[in-house]
């Protein structure tokens, strides 16, 4: 599903403290997909999911440790991921 290489340089904003073109979107997908879920806007999202698959997104729901409440929870009921049922959804955690 990854047909891009690399971060279009628009978001560059979104990825402030790192050069975007040494970041490999296979390998660092759960740190890019966080970074833009939490960070992003309409046209970030609408790249994500043109590039990662909704497991792919899920999966950074769940293992991601960087998220705001207010973005966990709405990606939370976008899942329909119970509570605690991902590491970053638990209360004690955040």
């Amino acid at each position: 599903m990854l047909h891009d290489k690399y971060i279009p340089e628009i978001f560059k904003p979104f990825f402030w403290d790192v050069d975007i073109k040494t970041i490999d979107l296979e390998f660092n997908r759960i740190y890019v997909i966080e970074r833009l879920l939490n960070h992003g806007d309409h046209r970030t999202l609408r790249w994500l999911f043109s590039i990662y698959s909704l497991g792919d997104i899920r999966e950074a729901v769940c293992v991601g440790r960087n998220f705001s409440l207010k973005t966990a929870r709405y990606w939370q009921h976008f899942f329909h991921l119970s509570e605690g049922g991902c590491g970053v959804l638990e209360l004690g955690d955040l």
